[in-house]
């Protein structure tokens, strides 16, 4: 296996996608695919893991996601750096190893304590995965094709939210739930021996020496900010030292490494990329963007379950059309940001975005699925016109010596915008939940029997005073909160759509640098 340099694409290399690329996009989206899936389907095996562990408190269960979220944070700081010491061959089989040991060890846990532990190891290993193959693929395709890579690349976070349900749930009902960790043991075996095939060997750079001073700020201060992020939709409100102080501790070390990161020659995270106004524009309409549709995304199969009483299958069933609307745009927004400025596709997929967000803050407790799966189908759509374009306006404007670190800073700054998004409308959603005297009835009641104990007595007399009408008041109040939860997400998609606005218009110049530079060309 030997590595050949042809022009770049402007510059007499082939337009479409070669083969040579074709072999490294596949290894990279099944390490992304393994990733991603792995988060959505565990999603649905939460009240599987409380019954199984005999765990009182969902709030512990949930550690099963946020300890996973809290390793991807602590990591992925370290991965630019990492890449270029290590080299990214080395160090993407290294992560693939990593996560599906953690699988396995996940699927062997014995109490829920060991399960959350195991996750930490998965996460350490999943959070280089994304960054990584980001970096091989930009350094393959150059500037000119990177539209048609991102497109690529964005496929597994398409398969990830609609498989994710419909496997776990499948898994869970007719294996067990050892199985959502254990499938990951051949994906993981294959993704190796790909790897190590396809991946060109590349060489360590060993002049430049690790920022420990900004790792031991950085890190964990990204680690407290998301934690306390994270315990907001357990407490219902901001005001508990749980939440502010762990936040408060995590921000004052990620601004203290901010003002630090411009002294050290190599610095852990290169934040003076952000001199460039391009990058700065496209990255912080990719925080608003990635904020508002992952935040709102997650109360779509929630709605199904809670309000309409599905199946944790059948909900994913039903989120399948907003992955298949993606799919349908995605490598058309792949191919006309090669052609076209990204200022003209983002604001399109946006604004359609916000109408969507728009018509599902009208559901209701019996909307018609023609209305609801339409409203998604399309949302689809404008996703698929909005993601990947937006990385690669960010990406675009790198020189070949910044793509990992340029990967690596785009891969933190979505992880905290999902996070916040997701905690902010999660917020909105509970408090509107416990706002109703019914819905609070409701869940008093379902709690009373799980337990086997006797509700309270004014719980009884709240219940018998509606009748029969009990249900369908706490249906509505149900549906009227992820109508409001909704209304968050569409104010922030229309925010979104704004700064969109300020993104290039004009066809954007190969990065300072790198005009006369041919891109790498992989002859195996």
């Amino acid at each position: 296996m030997t590595a050949t340099s042809t022009p770049a694409p402007g510059a007499g290399a082939p337009e479409r996608i070669d083969a040579s690329v074709l072999k490294l996009a596949g290894v990279v989206v099944l390490g992304s695919i393994m990733s991603i899936l792995d988060i959505t389907v565990v999603n649905v095996a939460m009240p599987t893991f409380q019954s199984e562990f005999d765990v009182a408190n969902y709030s512990t269960v949930a550690w099963t996601v946020t300890a996973y979220t809290l390793a991807l944070a602590t990591v992925i700081p370290l991965t630019g750096w990492a890449a270029d010491r290590f080299g990214t061959k080395r160090l993407y089989m290294t992560a693939l190893l990593l996560f599906t040991a953690g699988s396995v060890l996940c699927a062997l846990s014995w109490n829920i304590g060991a399960l959350i532990g195991f996750r930490v190891i998965q996460g350490l290993g999943g959070g280089m995965l994304m960054p990584l193959g980001m970096t091989i693929m930009t350094k393959a395709a150059g500037p000119e094709r990177m539209g048609r890579l991102m497109a690529i690349l964005g496929v597994p976070m398409l398969l990830g939210p609609i498989l994710g349900p419909i496997l776990g749930g499948w898994l869970i009902e007719d294996a067990s739930w050892h199985w959502i960790f254990l499938i990951n043991l051949p994906l993981g075996a294959i993704a190796i021996v790909y790897a190590w095939v396809v991946l060109p060997k590349d060489e360590p750079q060993d002049s430049e020496s690790f920022d420990f001073v900004g790792m031991l700020m950085l890190s964990p201060g990204l680690a407290l900010f998301l934690y306390g992020i994270s315990s907001i939709p357990e407490e219902g409100t901001v005001n508990t030292p749980k939440v502010w102080a762990t936040m408060l501790v995590g921000g004052v070390l990620v601004v203290a490494f901010v003002l630090y990161s411009f002294k050290p020659k190599n610095p852990l995270l290169d934040l003076r990329l952000f001199r460039n106004r391009d990058l700065t524009v496209a990255t912080l309409t990719m925080f608003l963007f990635s904020a508002s549709f992952f935040g709102g995304l997650l109360l779509i199969p929630t709605y199904f379950q809670q309000v309409r009483g599905e199946s944790a299958l059948m909900a994913g069933l039903l989120v399948a059309p907003q992955g298949i609307g993606s799919l349908l745009t995605m490598p058309i927004a792949g191919m006309l940001v090669d052609k076209v400025p990204v200022g003209r596709v983002v604001p399109v997929g946006l604004a359609i975005l916000a109408a969507t967000m728009f018509g599902l803050t009208q559901i209701e407790a019996g909307s018609s699925y023609v209305y609801v799966l339409s409203v998604l189908f399309v949302m689809g759509l404008g996703m698929g016109l909005t993601m990947m374009p937006l990385m690669t306006a960010a990406l675009r404007t790198l020189g070949e010596t910044q793509v990992a670190r340029g990967s690596t800073l785009l891969n933190i700054i979505q992880q905290i915008a999902s996070s916040v998004g997701v905690a902010v409308i999660s917020v909105v959603l509970t408090n509107q939940m416990k706002d109703s005297e019914a819905v609070s009835a409701g869940q008093a009641l379902a709690e009373a029997q799980r337990t086997g104990e006797q509700p309270d007595a004014s719980v009884l007399q709240y219940i018998a005073s509606l009748g029969d009408k009990f249900e369908a008041v706490v249906l509505g109040d149900m549906s009227d909160a992820y109508a409001s939860s909704f209304w968050v997400a569409f104010v922030l998609c229309v925010v979104t759509l704004v700064f969109s606005l300020l993104l290039p218009r004009k066809a954007a110049a190969v990065p300072a640098g790198d005009a006369d530079k041919p891109a790498p060309v992989l002859m195996h």
